[in-house]
């Protein structure tokens, strides 16, 4: 299995037509969306569920399945719409060819930005979904914030800024794949034991992933649109 990874799309409506029609030039079975559908600063005349709807719509012509979490920026519009759509794996899971998704979204800021849950929300709810999957071998955790102590929660100012809940998990449970987004310039591929760590980078600036499922392990490779 080949999983396309996604997130952060952050409200570009001008660059995310062009960046997802390239995307039919790649092979791929699944489509994760990692959260930060969209942000505050919205394009006038727009709410962030159009844009949300705009982009799950674009992503459903790809004709692959589709999970998504939120991110921190998402509204709840944004989170009553992946259920609508029944692409949500935010506190729930769903299994897709043998392979198990789940996680949950949104992270604590500094800002104050739309969905920052509770770290008790967090673990209640990776728990929650990782129980809808826990009987299949492979499994992919997806979770907006990273993990911390990782090459994928690092700022520009060099501080760790991820989840030690979202670390704990994957310490305890290893699922095949842990997939997270949120921190831009953290783009990269990292390992916590066996578990192969992704940030796809943010959608909106071209970047993103892709996980390759072989003889019950994971690799990663990151791609730009723009190169």
């Amino acid at each position: 299995m080949k999983i396309l990874v996604l997130s952060d799309n952050h409200n570009d409506l001008e660059n995310m037509f062009t960046f997802l029609d390239r995307l039919k030039d790649y092979e791929f079975d699944v489509i994760v969306y990692a959260g930060d559908f969209t942000d505050i600063g919205l394009p006038k005349g727009f709410s962030q569920e159009d844009i949300a709807k705009l982009l799950i719509e674009e992503l459903k012509t790809l004709k692959k399945p589709i999970v998504a979490i939120p991110g921190n920026n998402d509204s709840q519009e944004v989170i009553k719409l992946l259920e609508k759509e029944n692409i949500s794996i935010h506190g729930t899971g769903k299994i897709i060819n043998g392979v198990g998704f789940y996680g949950f979204g949104g992270a604590k800021t500094p800002f104050n930005t739309l969905y920052e849950p509770s770290d008790e929300e967090l673990k209640k709810g990776l728990e929650r979904s990782f129980i809808q999957v826990m009987n299949v071998d492979k499994k992919i955790q997806v979770t907006h914030n990273p993990p911390i102590n990782t090459k994928l929660d690092i700022t520009l100012t060099g501080m760790h800024v991820g989840s030690q809940i979202i670390r704990n998990f994957i310490e305890k449970y290893s699922p095949t794949a842990s997939i997270s987004a949120h921190i831009h310039e953290a783009r990269g591929i990292d390992y916590i034991n066996k578990t192969l760590l992704l940030n796809p980078g943010r959608f909106a600036e071209g970047y993103f992933g892709i996980i390759t499922l072989k003889d019950g392990l994971a690799e990663g490779s990151l791609f730009n649109l723009i190169e």
